[in-house]
């Protein structure tokens, strides 16, 4: 009697199995998976609380856009980085995993397809279910830095392709989409008449600056392109729930691709009247948050680089975003490892197959993670 579109019986793996357990038992668990800025150990400034103090919380006034004082937070947010946004062109959500819900309604029918990098972050196969299309994925290759296998990424698109996903950085992999790769990108989609949508959540979080990277596909206009961020990563704030798409292309791809958005958004409304009352002054505030997150990463990386350093397993180059991949020897499995580094050091990480790394053997570690408790983790790891 029920839908199809998702497969609700997936089993428990053996790397969850001895993790209730080891709780079960008491055990001091090293989690070196911590994703949730909320429960890092980060100061969250009192103003936050005092955020939502506005008049504005207590009147309805549905847009299906969202609030224009709320956009207009977010258009300064990309002026302060360097990019002229309109506010005509930023449509509110909240989350970015609606945002792609939104995306794949407007460009795809059921049965359509998505490409999506690999390996990244194991999320678009559920979206896509969702909205019963089909996620197809391109190749990310590793020769001392992350680059995009255009060649692969253009073998790949059918006539059945109507979306390009970036992850701009990636997650796990932390690399940035370069000027030369978005050239030939934007290019690919003119051509098919497609479209690219960028994920830029951690695009915060470069732990280095580099003229070739792309911050952001906003400015795009030789093809239509849609740049996602919000609240969660940006300013640490998971819990607030604001997300926003911004529309970029040929100005009448834009408009029609606004007003459809617009359609969409309509019919749920789901964004909250006090999170976009709040909006700006959470963006003021959460620079704070974001503040300290980017010192933790910056110096959690640098403790991996040192402390693997010398050994047999190696930190792959990152270069922005929350998470480390080490490379680690093929003795054994990447799920052996994990169950190993549980069982015997009390150390919890990631298989690279989580995120679909094509090959082995690779563990991800989280950057948010309380330095006290990474550093020992990693100890654990290189010992």
């Amino acid at each position: 009697m029920f839908s199809s579109r998702f497969h609700w019986d997936a089993p428990h793996n053996r790397l969850t199995e001895l993790l209730a357990a080891k709780r079960a038992q008491g055990a001091p668990i090293l989690d070196l998976t911590q994703s949730n800025p909320t429960r890092a150990g980060f100061v969250y400034p009192d103003a936050l609380r005092h955020a939502f103090d506005s008049p504005g919380v207590l009147r309805y006034d549905p847009a299906p856009a969202g609030a224009m004082a709320a956009r207009l937070a977010v258009a300064e947010y990309y002026w302060q980085r360097g990019h002229a946004v309109e506010p005509a062109r930023i449509l509110l959500t909240a989350s970015t995993s609606e945002g792609y819900s939104y995306l794949f309604k407007l460009l795809a029918d059921p049965g359509d397809e998505v490409l999506v990098p690999r390996p990244s972050y194991p999320l678009f196969e559920y979206l896509a279910r969702m909205e019963s299309i089909v996620v197809r994925q391109y190749p990310l290759d590793y020769h001392g830095g992350w680059t995009i296998d255009l060649d692969a990424l253009s073998r790949a698109v059918t006539e059945r392709t109507r979306a390009v996903v970036l992850v701009n950085p990636n997650n796990p992999t932390g690399s940035y989409v370069k000027r030369g790769e978005l050239e030939a990108l934007t290019l690919l989609a003119a051509e098919h008449g497609i479209a690219l949508i960028s994920d830029e959540v951690f695009a915060d979080y470069a732990f280095a600056a580099d003229a070739r990277r792309v911050t952001s596909l906003a400015g795009v206009d030789e093809c239509a392109a849609f740049a996602m961020s919000g609240l969660s990563k940006i300013a640490g704030l998971p819990q607030m729930k604001l997300g926003w798409i911004v529309v970029a292309g040929p100005a009448g791809v834009r408009a029609e691709a606004m007003e459809r958005l617009e359609w969409i958004a309509d019919t749920y409304l789901s964004v909250g009247t006090p999170v976009q009352c709040a909006a700006a002054r959470l963006l003021e505030y959460g620079a704070d948050v974001q503040r300290q997150i980017r010192e933790r990463t910056a110096a959690n990386l640098a403790f991996a680089r040192q402390a693997l350093a010398g050994t047999a397993l190696e930190t792959l180059a990152v270069e922005g975003g929350w998470s480390v991949t080490v490379r680690v020897p093929r003795v054994r499995t990447e799920e052996e490892w994990c169950l190993e580094l549980l069982k015997r050091d009390n150390v919890l990480v990631q298989p690279g197959y989580f995120y679909d790394f094509e090959n082995e053997a690779f563990l991800i570690a989280s950057l948010l993670t309380e330095p006290t408790e990474f550093q020992a983790g990693i100890a654990r790891i290189a010992g």
